[in-house]
């Protein structure tokens, strides 16, 4: 019987459960064996970082795959390039991966790398030429995959992407020349995806994916920044659910996103779930952070003018991001600033301290720092928990969590890995 969080829309709802009627279901030690227990790996935090990441702190048996982060296309198509990856830390990143029996991926693009994609992808010409930079490129380094963090095909992201219309096709033939190519044919190709599928010429959402679905090995899709500072209220960072959600309150979830994907063609067991180990903080006075003299609002609205500063990696108002601009500070926490900072206790727990709340449609946590006029949303062990349980029950392949550095003594990994089914936490 599925919970009352999981209950979706009844499109939605039936796409999901057909997985079962398809045979998507499988016994626990066939499931265990193929689970997907994935995370990014960001190497700017490797190096020059405070608290630094580095791979010594990885906790390799408990990941079946890793995606190091990020290569970025420039502007010559035959070069991917690793400035601001600490990519001194590639060759020793696959080494450690493969000592562990874990698939070393790199993840190509990201947020802030995605400006020459299109450019890359728009002729056949390029093409032929970014499939040789990719092919060289995971032959030098001895990867198992390539991951495309394409943010996005026909959509703008930062703000100086370069954009064509015809983005996704494009991609999609790139896609099937690398298959062709002899390296391309033995690589693990994933891609980092939004929750809707990717936009066509017109800018919709694609109703059909089943071609990107014969040349991926798998999706994650990046089921968060759902709310942020873009946002009309403080929101969850990456619900699970939001059906249950008033309807201005419906922005995405977990739910809507794997039922898009998968009503378009991709196959549940191709389907990885993007989770997070940080949140965003919101400027949020005390007449609107409460319903009652103790009890969280919902929703509630923040002031737009001012930005948050997060924790330590939260370096956004004091470097220019990929354009050049200088942006405001990001509000992030990650987890482990959660509990550095006392808001949570060493176990993840809430305190008696801070005014807190969990939202049972998202299943996503709230905590308010009274002085500081702070309400910071964000993910927990039992957020984590519910997504690995809505994993296994529906036959997805699994988890990636942006990132590997984000937790806090594996408190966030440990709940989803039980939650999907592997025992060894």
């Amino acid at each position: 019987m599925i919970s009352p969080f999981f209950e979706i829309a009844a499109l939605s709802l039936l796409s999901l459960t057909t997985l079962c009627a398809h045979g998507q279901v499988t016994s626990s030690a066939e499931a265990e064996s193929k689970i997907i227990s994935s995370a990014w790996l960001a190497g700017w935090h490797t190096a020059n970082a405070t608290p630094t990441f580095d791979l010594t702190n990885i906790s390799w048996s408990k990941y079946t795959d890793v995606f190091f982060s990020f290569a970025l296309p420039t502007a010559d198509t035959q070069v991917l390039t690793l400035n601001g990856s600490n990519g001194d830390a590639l060759p020793s990143f696959v080494h450690q991966a493969h000592a562990n029996g874990v698939n070393a991926h790199v993840s190509v693009g990201g947020w802030g790398g995605s400006i020459y994609f299109s450019t890359a992808m728009g002729s056949a010409e390029n093409r032929t030429q970014f499939v040789k930079a990719i092919t060289d490129f995971a032959t030098n380094y001895s990867l198992d995959g390539i991951n495309f963090d394409w943010e996005y095909p026909n959509k703008q992201g930062i703000g100086c992407n370069i954009v064509n219309a015809n983005d996704t096709d494009n991609f999609l033939a790139f896609l099937q020349e690398l298959r062709t190519d002899p390296v391309g044919a033995n690589l693990t190709l994933s891609a980092a995806t939004a929750i809707t599928a990717f936009f066509d010429s017109k800018g919709n959402a694609l109703t059909n994916v089943s071609a990107f679905a014969d040349v991926f090995d798998f999706v994650t899709v990046m089921n968060y920044d759902v709310w942020g500072s873009w946002s009309t209220g403080v929101g969850p960072n990456a619900p699970l659910n939001d059906s249950c959600a008033a309807k201005p309150n419906q922005q995405g979830s977990a739910v809507s996103a794997v039922a898009a994907w998968y009503t378009a063609g991709m196959p549940a067991e191709k389907i990885v779930l993007g989770v997070p180990s940080y949140g965003h903080s919101f400027s949020v006075n005390q007449t609107s952070a409460f319903v009652s003299s103790t009890e969280l609002a919902a929703y509630p609205p923040f002031n737009a003018t001012a930005f948050p500063l997060g924790d330590s990696w939260d370096t956004g108002a004091t470097e220019p991001d990929a354009c050049g601009l200088l942006e405001s500070n990001g509000g992030v926490y990650d987890f482990w600033s959660l509990i550095e900072n006392g808001y949570l206790d060493t176990e993840g727990n809430f305190t008696s301290e801070f005014p807190h709340r969990f939202d049972e449609c998202s299943q996503t946590p709230y905590l308010y720092v009274e002085d500081a006029e702070l309400m910071i949303s964000f993910d927990n062990a039992e957020s984590f928990t519910a997504k690995g349980n809505f994993i296994a029950e529906y036959g997805l392949a699994g988890f990636a969590m942006w990132e590997a550095g984000g937790d806090f003594n594996d408190i966030l990994l440990d709940a989803i890995r039980t939650a999907v089914g592997l025992d060894d936490c």
